[in-house]
């Protein structure tokens, strides 16, 4: 990977981070607590709750990839950084582009 591209991954990754931040900003308002005392009916309270479980999940997984995103941010420099974690080889700077978070290469990622 040139420097450049290097410089633009860090730019994309640094974009991407502050984004998951909104995104998660966002999550933690719609996974707040539902009180009891609310006046919902049975069925929309039933509603509240599942969607509640929908965004908690959804939390977990933003907070996930804000996580490999500050990893890959620190890691940029390193001389390990876009190879595979699984098979050693290049990660195509095009799905790094895409993913920068991606530890592994499509191949190895198709086989998990």
């Amino acid at each position: 990977m040139t420097k450049e591209e290097r410089s633009e991954l860090l730019l994309k990754i640094n974009e991407k981070i502050i984004q998951a931040q909104a995104e998660i900003a966002h999550l933690e308002e719609t996974t707040k607590p539902i009180a009891p005392e609310n006046s919902l009916g049975r069925i929309s309270r039933m509603d509240a709750i599942n969607n509640k479980g929908v965004a908690e999940a959804a939390l977990r997984s933003s907070q996930k990839k804000l996580n490999k995103l500050k990893l890959a941010s620190s890691m940029i420099d390193q001389a390990g950084f876009g190879k595979c974690t699984m098979c050693k080889n290049k990660i195509a700077t095009a799905r790094l582009m895409y993913m920068p978070e991606s530890q592994r290469c499509i191949n190895c990622a198709d086989r998990k």
